[in-house]
């Protein structure tokens, strides 16, 4: 178990709440209820009824950065007023893939870190250990390194076998536990008929994506945790945009939750 505060947060919320799920915040004006606005100010008052009904029924929140980078400076303000409205008890996990040489690594955890307080990020290992440091330089964090993603194109590298019979993922999950003790995990995505196996060469927790409209299940994903392990479940479009109005909104997050860990 990592001696770790957003680790410890996390594992506080499962036993508190007994599910993983996660929500992902993928703000999309196209998508919103037709309740709200299709503008920046429907979108912001979107968020704030989505973060106001469920803070107190989900883990973490995993903002992509992406979706608020969409809409330039007003989409980048909207990610802060999320940060402020989302209680200190539940995780911000914000969804970057970054990673770079690393001078500019060092800027990218400080723009994530210090600029948006985030708690947790996502880091692409690709360029290796250089590229991931400076982000692993922050102790009370907790870094989310790619390992096997949700996507199909995930079997161009990530599943390719190499010379020592290990595949890819598995590579890069046993050399990643070797850099950190205390704030490394692994996205391992929902869809992933491995994620078994990739839970069994770590106890580091894992940011599993692609329950819901990927075709993830929550059931199959949960079987990847462990007693030691913690399971950060997301689920993004079947909790933002199953539902049109805000009226009874905390109940009505309530029931889809039920129905996806179900």
């Amino acid at each position: 178990m990592l001696s770790n505060p957003v680790y410890g947060s996390l594992k506080s919320n499962i036993d508190r709440l007994g599910h993983c799920l996660c929500l992902g915040l993928d703000p999309d004006i196209d998508k919103i209820p037709s309740y709200y606005e299709k503008s920046i100010s429907g979108l912001d008052m979107f968020l704030i009824d989505v973060i106001e009904a469920s803070k107190d029924q989900v883990i973490a929140y995993k903002p992509n950065i992406s979706f608020f980078e969409a809409y330039g400076i007003e989409g980048l303000h909207l990610l802060e007023k999320c940060r402020a409205r989302t209680p200190s008890h539940v995780p911000f996990i914000l969804d970057a893939k970054r990673g770079d040489i690393g001078n500019t690594a060092v800027k990218q955890a400080t723009y994530l870190f210090d600029y948006f307080g985030a708690d947790a990020i996502t880091v692409n290992p690709y360029m290796g250990h250089d590229n991931v440091s400076p982000f692993l330089d922050y102790k009370d964090k907790l870094i989310f390194v790619l390992a096997l993603t949700s996507n199909p194109g995930s079997n161009d590298f990530e599943t390719l076998k190499l010379e020592s019979g290990k595949r890819l993922f598995e590579e890069v999950i046993e050399k990643t536990n070797t850099w950190s003790k205390n704030n490394v995990g692994f996205v391992v995505g929902a869809t992933q008929t491995d994620l078994v196996q990739a839970r069994s060469l770590t106890s580091f927790p894992f940011l599993i994506p692609g329950v819901g409209h990927q075709g993830g299940r929550y059931v199959d994903a949960i079987k990847g945790s462990d007693a030691n392990g913690v399971s950060i479940i997301n689920a993004s479009r079947a909790l933002l945009y199953s539902w049109d109005s805000p009226k009874n909104l905390d109940q009505t997050i309530n029931r889809l939750i039920s129905t996806i860990i179900s």
